[in-house]
């Protein structure tokens, strides 16, 4: 009886450390959090713009 517990956790341990190392998901990971990070940039960056624009309006000379 104990034979077939080991080799069953000797294969859960096997698939484990496979699917740890495995790495191909991790391209399309980086992928959206670079684009998720430039796409926050580019707003924050039109909101900058806005504020600056709309403070540099009330300027009078």
């Amino acid at each position: 009886m104990l034979t077939p517990v080991i080799l069953l956790w000797a294969y859960v341990k096997a698939h484990v450390r496979r699917l740890r190392e495995d790495e191909r998901g991790y391209t399309t990971e980086t992928v959206l959090v670079t684009a998720a990070l430039v796409a926050l940039a580019l707003v924050v960056i039109a909101l900058l713009v806005k504020v600056v624009t709309d403070k540099a309006s009330t300027i009078q000379m």
